[in-house]
């Protein structure tokens, strides 16, 4: 099987939102600041979006309030009107989903539930608000699996009925843009992707 272009696949969806006129409504699942923060200056001018911060993963909970704090402050200073929608903080969540798979490396089946969940989470909410697609900013960390992420974005589309926005926002420099735009509204930049095994992970290297 062919290897999908996902970052082609935006380009083209971009391009073809930019002569129709239009400007959908897009639900942006978001993990932190620094992820979002490219991705919103590609996104912005060709969606409305709402950002959701959904991620029971993150721990403890100080840094899950942290980087939510965060993503308010770059949203602000960005000068961006764009609502964030809160889901509470249920660390059992993820430590369910984890169950037996903690001792396994980054990018494993534990990763693979917790972005599933996720993106479950992300469409449903879309669904909810009428949304005419969703994504999330996942996509542009080099330390997570984009084909995954697409492929289990586009089965949940079939599920909720929302079109799920494929994107690969590493591509065109998106992860060094995300750095540079992080140094210059001075984003806490964490050194682990928000759960405590990849945290254990993180300090061993």
């Amino acid at each position: 099987m062919q290897k999908l272009n996902y970052g082609k696949i935006l380009d083209d969806t971009l391009s073809g939102l930019e002569k129709s006129g239009k400007k959908p409504s897009l639900l942006l699942h978001a993990c932190c600041a620094p992820c979002s923060s490219h991705t919103l200056t590609v996104l912005d001018r060709y969606f409305n979006i709402t950002l959701y911060f959904c991620n029971p993963n993150i721990s403890p909970e100080s840094e899950f309030i942290y980087r939510l704090d965060e993503l308010k402050r770059l949203v602000s200073e960005m000068g961006l009107s764009i609502e964030i929608i809160e889901e509470k903080y249920i660390p059992e969540v993820f430590y369910n989903l984890a169950k037996g798979l903690e001792n396994l490396p980054e990018r494993s089946e534990r990763c693979q539930k917790c972005i599933s969940y996720r993106l479950e989470m992300a469409g449903q909410k879309a669904k909810d608000l009428n949304c005419d697609y969703f994504t999330t900013t996942l996509t542009i960390s080099p330390h997570k699996d984009c084909t995954f992420i697409n492929e289990r974005g586009a089965e949940i589309s079939g599920k909720c009925g929302v079109e799920y926005l494929y994107s690969d926002f590493k591509k065109h420099d998106g992860y060094k843009h995300s750095i540079e735009l992080s140094r210059q509204y001075n984003l806490y930049r964490q050194n682990y992707c928000g759960c405590i095994y990849s945290k254990i992970n993180s300090e061993k290297r």
